[in-house]
């Protein structure tokens, strides 16, 4: 029988993980409730909300797709393609409007980092510290290529709450609040 995906994302933000820092003041599951309230508070359309909610699902996931902390990875100077690794998983139940901007996100930071010189001060350290083990900025091909995306825009929206979603100060919804917005996109496979 197949786990339903607001039990999957419960199970995996219970994992030890996503009580990691991962560098930055907030520990992984604070950052992705956080994450998923501002899109939410922004008026996003629920696929971006829980775009936002997962997009850092692959942090918490070993290559085989079982809990682990593969953020240690990324912090130790190892690319974990985090992106790739949570969209592969999240595949299971949701469509490319959940999976393609969480499998973007890292090369959103990229691209804007590559195309708005402002952008790279507004990284946390840790952000900025990821993006030299990431790959660096895009250059013209490489940003013209995220362009030809058709989710490119939902990619950049995310990868905005994730640079607003690290303050430990912050009081949202916990993940129960989220999970008829994920049993109702699983259903659609949005």
């Amino acid at each position: 029988m197949m786990i339903a995906p607001a039990d999957a994302v419960a199970e995996l933000l219970a994992s030890a993980g996503a009580r990691d820092y991962l560098g930055e003041p907030v520990t992984v599951v604070d950052h992705l409730l956080q994450a998923a309230a501002l899109a939410e508070g922004a008026g996003s359309p629920a696929a971006l909300v829980a775009a936002a909610l997962l997009h850092d699902a692959g942090q918490l996931l070993e290559a085989d797709g079982t809990a682990g902390l593969s953020g240690a990875e990324l912090m130790a100077g190892r690319d974990n393609d985090h992106g790739e690794r949570g969209a592969a998983w999240l595949a299971s139940w949701f469509g490319p409007a959940v999976t393609e901007p969480v499998r973007l996100h890292v090369a959103a930071k990229r691209y804007l980092c590559g195309t708005d010189p402002a952008y790279y001060g507004l990284l946390s350290p840790a952000s900025r510290y990821t993006l030299t083990v990431q790959g660096g900025p895009m250059d013209g091909p490489q940003a013209r290529a995220f362009e030809a995306s058709p989710h490119h825009r939902a990619a950049l929206a995310v990868r905005r709450f994730d640079d607003q979603a690290k303050d430990p100060a912050a009081q949202v919804p916990g993940l129960d609040h989220y999970r008829p917005l994920l049993e109702e996109l699983a259903r659609a496979r949005a």
